[in-house]
């Protein structure tokens, strides 16, 4: 498996994410937003985290629905048995997975619009969302093989 040396830049102009290699920028090329073509401010520009990103009912748009990579959304809680069973799973997965997958975290009691507006009834849920739109869910505890299967066809 390849491993590419990325950055990720939000446009401060519409919001959106951009993924620019780092040989493009190496190579003396001025960056501009895939959408609303503006310059990318290049020192703006942080390396692929590997880490799942923390989401909240007011970043969601911005860190979800704009995301230019596809996103597993987990919705959990603190006191989730199951939820802290999986927890460790997603961690890897996002090491495993950074620049290609998104991995976000929202805690469904301090975030309940977005918990609501999707239905959620049971945690934890995944949810996978491509160019915004959720694409699969999966409920409750599943192998890592699992869910590296389920999100792989969204991820080309």
């Amino acid at each position: 498996m390849a491993t590419f040396d990325t950055k990720l830049v939000r446009c401060s102009s519409c919001g959106v994410t951009n993924r620019i290699s780092s040989q493009k920028l190496k190579g003396g090329a001025d960056p501009f937003c895939g959408r609303c073509k503006t310059p990318l401010s290049v020192t703006a520009a942080a390396p692929v985290s590997g880490k799942p990103v923390t989401v909240t009912d007011n970043t969601f748009a911005a860190e979800v629905e704009l995301s230019t990579l596809p996103v597993l959304l987990d919705l959990w809680a603190p006191w989730c048995g199951p939820c802290r069973i999986i927890a460790p799973m997603l961690e890897e997965l996002a090491a495993e997975m950074a620049g290609r997958l998104l991995i976000a975290k929202l805690n469904v009691d301090e975030n309940p619009v977005t918990s609501g507006r999707f239905g959620v009834r049971s945690i934890p849920t995944l949810l996978v969302f491509k160019n915004g739109r959720e694409v699969d869910r999966i409920v409750g505890v599943v192998p890592k093989e699992q869910l590296a299967k389920r999100v792989a066809p969204h991820m080309t």
